[in-house]
């Protein structure tokens, strides 16, 4: 795993080999930024249940102002925070070693908006919808910022997205992988 593009390109990431944690392919990364790079620079970033950080990183290596992680596993945050020292973007970061519900009430209490929202839940676990209503509810979303979901769940979540006030802008598929770019319904 490297970063693709921006300052840090070819810069190796260390991730982590857990069944719950799959980090994102280095083809998905570079449509994902491909689809969203004109909108990158000097951005505030959410990168939700961020694992070993690398999609925030990336964030970063091609401009945006500042990313914070979030991750509830001890082991996911040590590793975010090698990729942050080796790609030495320690000081555009924020990182909570916490459950993303208690992170998203702080950031809020904050005052914080964001331009993106990244959400890969853990494998098979349902919390994309829950995390998108929470981000809503507690309007941590700029009038123009999207949530990108990324799930190998997709007909799932969905289903579950199309009940809350956003809309699909656009969505890909890679494999098993498929990206969801929501919108907040006006």
């Amino acid at each position: 795993m490297r970063v693709i593009s921006g300052t840090a390109r070819g810069t190796k990431l260390e991730s982590i080999d857990d069944i719950n944690t799959r980090p994102t392919l280095d083809r998905v990364k570079e449509s994902l930024f491909n689809i969203i790079q004109n909108r990158i620079d000097g951005s505030m970033v959410l990168d939700l249940f961020a694992g070993s950080g690398a999609i925030g990183i990336e964030f970063i290596s091609r401009g945006c102002q500042k990313v914070y992680f979030c991750d509830k596993s001890k082991q996911a945050v040590k590793m975010i925070e090698k990729n942050l020292t080796r790609t030495k973007f320690i000081d555009k970061s924020e990182i909570f070693n916490e459950d993303y519900t208690n992170v998203l009430t702080k950031l809020s209490n904050k005052n914080i908006k964001f331009d993106f929202v990244y959400i890969d839940p853990p494998y098979k676990h349902n919390l994309a919808a829950d995390s998108i209503a929470k981000i809503l509810t507690l309007d941590l979303l700029k009038k123009d910022g999207s949530i990108i979901v990324e799930t190998d769940e997709k007909e799932r979540d969905l289903k579950e997205i199309e009940k809350l006030q956003v809309e699909v802008y656009d969505l890909r598929k890679y494999g098993r992988a498929n990206l969801i770019f929501l919108n907040r319904k006006e």
